[in-house]
């Protein structure tokens, strides 16, 4: 079934046919498109173009189509390109020369621009909903650890005290920022390119708004041309993938780093480890390791679409076929973290006793006694040279601060007196930072309270999105 056999005398030959078929990766849009087609074909009857019987024979042909395809026992023919072709030719099996009318008025360019927004717009909620369980992994894990003092870290190096509720709250920020990202790109989809055919629209009474309206978006798009070119939405899609993989990343090099003998401070269930087919101590964290691996997947996808865009001249050109296939296995691997992580999250444990180590052993204190000084009237440049001298002297004699003596401490610092010594306790110094969004644990309630508020907020907008599409 040959589209364009009337303009050519030659048929494909099959080594072109193998290049340019894309049902390797736009068969996953089959339903969406069976739901765009069935609005074009009530758009074609409210026309006058098709008579009721035709539009109800239409309609029951391509929800016979869609159970095939739901039960598998529908093949898809790879000569027939792409999964637009094969439901049409499909659909025409079953009902004829009835069949050939529901393209019409319609283009592939403004059908794949359709379908590829209905399907990602189900697909942006569903992933909506996975990280808000996300959020709420990381919510009970601040909460369960906001008294577990644990050290801070800046250049990999032990830095100052904090709550671990506080770290778990560093992600959660970041990653609500990702489901905000999230709310926007499903904003970019809600308009409706279906009517704008091959690019200047049709000279058949289509009504673009009723079109519209049956599909569940806000408006048709404005300009047909822009309609058919456009794909900023995908570029929005993979923007948002993309931060947060690498936010999920990021969260992963640190558990990674945490969970090993140099640290130990995080320990890692089990359930999410493998061992070594030849070293039998080992317990290897590769759920994480794949999860920073697969990270650069979805970044290569986001260049990938860019790339493709940036040199097409306006509309439809056949390299915006290509935009698929980064967006599926974004999709896929975006599905995979989300399902693993939030439960991986909720069975991690800290290790005090590691965390108490590693806060007892070196200076870790050292902007608190900095801060000391700055409240007993030393300028903060001073204070901060007084405490990087002491800092040297001790590591010359290889004594620790908490192991120094009010004598050895005024020897150092004349200004010091015996209020150092509360200076000179982690958990001390985690409660005084109250700064709002600091580590005190007060601060920490605060934000686990103000994320759960948050939680609510989100179910809400997602079951405002879900009721408008009916998904």
């Amino acid at each position: 079934m040959r589209l364009w056999k009337g303009r050519f005398s030659e048929n494909t030959a099959d080594v072109v046919v193998n290049f340019t078929q894309s049902l390797d990766m736009d068969w996953d849009l089959a339903e969406a498109d069976i739901e765009g087609s069935k609005a074009h074909v009530r758009v074609l009857a409210s026309a006058g173009l098709i008579t009721e019987e035709e539009k109800m024979a239409l309609l029951k042909g391509l929800d016979q189509v869609l159970s095939e395809i739901k039960n598998g026992t529908f093949k898809p023919l790879m000569e027939l390109e792409d999964v637009h072709m094969n439901i049409e030719a499909r659909l025409t099996e079953i009902l004829g020369e009835r069949g050939k009318k529901l393209h019409t008025g319609r283009s592939r360019n403004d059908q794949i621009a359709t379908t590829l927004r209905i399907f990602l717009r189900r697909q942006l909620v569903g992933i909506g909903s996975k990280i808000r369980n996300l959020l709420e992994s990381l919510l009970d894990s601040a909460e369960r650890h906001i008294d577990f003092v644990v050290p801070g870290y800046t250049h990999l190096q032990r830095a100052q005290p904090i709550s671990m509720g506080h770290y778990w709250m560093s992600h959660f920020w970041a990653f609500h920022r990702d489901f905000l990202r999230l709310m926007a790109a499903l904003e970019a989809l809600d308009e409706c390119p279906l009517g704008s055919a091959a690019l200047a629209g049709s000279t058949i009474p289509l009504n673009r708004h009723l079109s519209a309206e049956l599909l569940k978006f806000s408006k048709p798009t404005e300009n047909s041309i822009d309609s058919i070119a456009n794909r900023d939405y995908l570029a929005d899609f993979h923007h948002f993938a993309s931060m947060f993989s690498i936010h999920c990343s990021r969260l992963a090099e640190d558990l990674i780093i945490y969970n090993t003998d140099e640290f130990g401070i995080v320990k890692l269930p089990d359930s999410f480890c493998t061992g070594s087919s030849i070293m039998p101590q080992k317990k290897n964290p590769d759920v994480l390791e794949l999860i920073r691996g697969k990270a650069g997947q979805i970044l290569a996808g986001y260049v990938d679409l860019l790339v493709v865009l940036k040199g097409l001249p306006l509309a439809y050109n056949r390299d915006l076929q290509e935009d698929k296939r980064s967006l599926m296995r974004s999709l896929r691997t975006l599905h995979g973290i989300l399902d693993v992580l939030p439960q991986l999250i909720s069975r991690i444990e800290i290790d005090l006793t590691a965390a108490s180590r590693a806060l007892e052993d070196g200076y870790i204190l050292a902007t608190d006694i900095a801060e000391f000084l700055v409240l007993k009237g030393v300028p903060f440049r001073s204070a901060h040279e007084l405490v990087g001298k002491a800092v040297k002297w001790c590591l010359k004699e290889g004594k620790s601060f908490s192991a120094l003596s009010m004598e050895e401490w005024r020897n150092l610092i004349p200004q010091f007196d015996e209020n150092i010594f509360g200076c000179l306790n982690p958990k001390s110094s985690v409660e005084r930072r109250k700064t709002y969004g600091g580590t005190a644990f007060s601060e920490v309630k605060r934000q686990v309270e103000k994320g759960k508020a948050l939680l609510g907020e989100m179910e809400k907008n997602l079951a405002t999105w879900g009721e408008k599409w009916a998904l």
